[in-house]
C-alpha cells in the first residue's frame, strides 16, 4: 500500500487502483479498507479508486488526541494525492464523515458525494443511541475490555438484540472488529448528536455539490426516513433506494452498488462489468 502523510503528521495508507476521475472509499465504523476492496474493483473500470484505511485503522497510524477534524484532513491529504479534486464515497458512518469533509472542504475538492446509509436516528423508528455511549467506550477501552465495546456497539449502536451476540462472537469478523476496538468512540463523535431522535441540524452541514443519498429497500425505516431528511436540508440531494439490499450491500452485494454510483457520478460512463 502507499500512504500519504496528514496535516498533524499521520500517515494514512490506502491502495490505488483504475484509471480515470478519482473517487476515495470511505469505511463504516469496525471496519477498514477491506470492506471496501470488492467495491474498489468494480469501480476500477471507470475510475482512479483510493480506498484508504481511516487512521487508527490496517496499516494507517493513529495519532492522539483524536478529532473529526483530523479525519477531514485525512481526507483532504488523499484528495491533494489524487490531484486536489475528487469524488467521495462513504458508508454508513463514512458517510457522515464524508458529508463532513464535503461541508469543510467545499465543493472544489469534493465534486461529487455518494452517501449509503447514513444512520441518522431523527424519530421514534428507533431507540436513540444512549448520550454517553462515547464516553462508555472510552471507559470500557482504558481497561482494554475490547470484546466488552464491540458488544456495547453492537447493542447500543447497531440496535441488535443481546440474544444474538453471543453467535456473533463465534464468527472470526468478531476478531477482527475487536482490532479496531478503539476507533468505535471515533465514530461514535462523527454521529454527534445525530442519533438521539431529535431532527437532523440544520447548521452543521453546508454541500453545494451535488450528493446521492442511497438506502437498501429492504432496510429499515430509520436508514429512509435519515436519507428523505437529508434530502430536504441540503440543496442538491436525491435519495433513491436500491432493490433487494440492506445496509450490509457495500460489502455483500458492490455488483449491485456499483452501477449506482457510476450512473450517478459518470452518467454518459456505460456499464460496469459484473
Amino acid at each position: 500500500m502507499s500512504h500519504v502523510i496528514s496535516k498533524d503528521g499521520t500517515r494514512i495508507f490506502y491502495e490505488k487502483k483504475g484509471t480515470g476521475p478519482a473517487i476515495v472509499l470511505v469505511s463504516s465504523a469496525a471496519a477498514d479498507h477491506n470492506d471496501g476492496s470488492r467495491l474498489a474493483e468494480l469501480l476500477s473500470e471507470h475510475f482512479t479508486v483510493y480506498n484508504y484505511d481511516r487512521r487508527g485503522r490496517g496499516d494507517s497510524a493513529d495519532t492522539a488526541p483524536y478529532a473529526v477534524e483530523r479525519e477531514i484532513e485525512d481526507l483532504e491529504a488523499l484528495i491533494q494525492e489524487a490531484g486536489g479534486s475528487a469524488y467521495v464515497f462513504g458508508s454508513s458512518s463514512g458517510a457522515v464523515l464524508a458529508l463532513d469533509a464535503a461541508s469543510s472542504l467545499g465543493s472544489g475538492k469534493v465534486s461529487k458525494l455518494f452517501l449509503y446509509e447514513p444512520p441518522f436516528i431523527i424519530d421514534d423508528s428507533r431507540a436513540p443511541v444512549p448520550p454517553e455511549y462515547v464516553q462508555h467506550l472510552n471507559a470500557l477501552m482504558a481497561g482494554n475490555q475490547r470484546s466488552e465495546a464491540v458488544e456495547y456497539y453492537m447493542t447500543a449502536a447497531l440496535g441488535i438484540p443481546g440474544e444474538y451476540i453471543e453467535f456473533m462472537k463465534a464468527d472470526p469478523s468478531w476478531k477482527a472488529m475487536e482490532g479496531l476496538a478503539h476507533t468505535l468512540a471515533y465514530d461514535g463523535m462523527i454521529m454527534g448528536n445525530t442519533q438521539s431522535g431529535q431532527p437532523l441540524p440544520t447548521d452543521r452541514w453546508e454541500v453545494s455539490a451535488p450528493v446521492m443519498v442511497m438506502t437498501g429497500a429492504n432496510s429499515g425505516a430509520l436508514f429512509h426516513n435519515a436519507a428523505s431528511a437529508l434530502a430536504g436540508l441540503l440543496p442538491h440531494c436525491e435519495h433513491r433506494m436500491l432493490p433487494g439490499q440492506d445496509h450490509s450491500a457495500v460489502v455483500m452485494a458492490p455488483e449491485v452498488l456499483a452501477p449506482e454510483i457510476v450512473d450517478f457520478l459518470q452518467p454518459s460512463a456505460g456499464h460496469i462489468s459484473r
